[in-house]
């Protein structure tokens, strides 16, 4: 009876003794798969252990200096030194120079720089003319037509509007320029009085605040249909109106 019990003991203890081997070769054994640790900041965890490790950037050392890398910078191009112009000419002539109406300032000739004169025409019958001549030392423009009147009138006469020039004359030292003076006018009606006389003296005002007065050719005579033209550069052109 005891010897049997013996036999049936010992396979259970050897039993136990091979599972307690299995044990502790599993737990040695150099193959297994080592247990998780702790994910680096810069790992995911269920990497492959055998995948290199991502470079980390080491942190700048202060006490060292280092270079910004920046951009290559162009270097501009010179500038060229531009030719420096001379002033442009002014646009007054010089006193006693001509010059284009375009490029100086209009001068209106006035009682210190002309010579006025009123003479009798042969033909139209009728008119006078009015000679102005430049005699002072600068350039000057015989401005639209002059304010005409005779004796101690007080009303300047008509001006005839069909004579105007298409441009100013301009008198250098030594030119001249004319207007025609219409002496009488045809009546507005049948007896109607147009107050007519025989003047002795002929104003002339070229500018508003520049007058000459100068002799009338003897026996001139006016009415109220008196008229004068503008300022032309020739006498044939006055004597036309």
């Amino acid at each position: 009876m005891r010897l049997s019990v013996r036999t049936l003991a010992l396979p259970a203890a050897a039993l136990a003794a091979a599972l307690s081997l299995t044990a502790c070769q599993s737990s040695s054994d150099p193959d297994a798969a080592p247990a998780p640790t702790s994910a680096s900041p810069r790992q995911t965890t269920g990497t492959d252990p055998t995948a290199e490790a991502t470079p980390t950037t080491a942190a700048p050392d202060p006490t060292r200096t280092t270079a910004p890398a920046t951009a290559p910078t162009m270097t501009p191009p010179k500038k060229t030194a531009r030719p420096t112009q001379a002033p442009a000419p002014s646009s007054t002539p010089a006193d006693g120079a001509g010059g284009d109406d375009d490029a100086r300032p209009l001068r209106p000739c006035t009682a210190q720089d002309v010579k006025v004169v009123a003479s009798k025409v042969s033909r139209p019958i009728n008119h006078l003319a009015l000679t102005i001549t430049n005699t002072g030392g600068r350039t000057c423009d015989a401005l639209g037509a002059p304010l005409v009147g005779f004796d101690h009138s007080q009303a300047p006469i008509r001006i005839m509007e069909e004579s105007k020039p298409q441009a100013v004359v301009t008198l250098a030292p030594g030119e001249s320029a004319y207007a025609s003076v219409l002496l009488t006018g045809e009546p507005g009606g049948p007896g109607e009085d147009t107050h007519g006389m025989t003047v002795r003296t002929v104003k002339v005002n070229l500018t508003a605040d520049s007058m000459k007065t100068v002799p009338a050719p003897e026996g001139t005579f006016v009415d109220d249909g008196a008229a004068v033209s503008y300022w032309q550069r020739e006498l044939e052109d006055a004597l036309q109106f």
